[in-house]
């Protein structure tokens, strides 16, 4: 269904992957042009901000569809249900939907997690480039000493969200400003960016199970 694959593209903020592989995805129904999407969260408090982003991105990526005449996403049983879905039905956008709780913009929001999801994949990647070559010099690795393996793209497209280089002599290792990380620093930033990543794979983990708990019908299971 056209409409289900689009969601592909909506990911959690925090958890970095798609809401389609989290099971957030409760129903997708189709009417001629009118699509109405029911999302569903692991817990009824999940931080508002986050239920937002996402299904307000979920509503923009299937009103980008051709096809599409009227879209409805609703986000059924939080505690912020009927403030989110009528600022979605509006069109109110963040701060129109939550007034003087919206203290943080929702573009900044997004770019503290694509900055985390870019360490992650930076030291995903360069974990697997270890294994198979313990005494590469990390500084020197640039993108086209990368396998062409799923945790090297999906570093790619982490550092295209953020505007980085993507160019095959670009090196690897670098800021989310695109600064090379000095070599004296290496293994300490490496830690960091590991403990980003045991965090991001480790809550969305908890989640699945929180999902599964709270709605015994979701089959929905951890993807590699």
């Amino acid at each position: 269904m056209d409409a289900y694959t689009a969601l592909d593209a909506v990911l959690d903020p925090e958890l970095d992957e798609p809401i389609t592989d989290l099971g957030f995805v409760k129903s997708v129904d189709v009417d001629g042009g009118r699509v109405t999407v029911h999302l569903r969260l692991p817990t009824s408090f999940c931080a508002p901000n986050f239920a937002y982003l996402m299904a307000s991105d979920a509503k923009d990526v299937l009103t980008a569809l051709p096809w599409t005449t009227e879209v409805v996403v609703r986000l059924d049983d939080h505690h912020d249900s009927d403030l989110i879905n009528r600022g979605l039905a509006a069109d109110a956008g963040y701060r129109g939907t939550f007034g003087h709780e919206a203290e943080e913009d929702l573009e900044e929001l997004r770019e503290t997690f694509r900055r985390k999801a870019h360490q992650a994949a930076m030291e995903r990647a360069l974990t697997g480039l270890l294994r198979a070559d313990e005494d590469v010099d990390l500084h020197d690795v640039t993108l086209a000493d990368l396998p062409d393996v799923p945790a090297s793209q999906a570093l790619l497209r982490r550092r295209e969200a953020l505007g980085l280089p993507s160019d095959p002599a670009a090196p690897v290792l670098v800021d989310h400003d695109g600064t090379p990380f000095p070599r004296e620093e290496i293994p300490l930033r490496l830690r960091f960016a590991r403990s980003v990543r045991i965090s991001i794979e480790g809550n969305a983990h908890f989640c699945r199970g929180l999902l599964r708990t709270r709605y015994p019908e979701s089959t929905v299971e951890a993807t590699a």
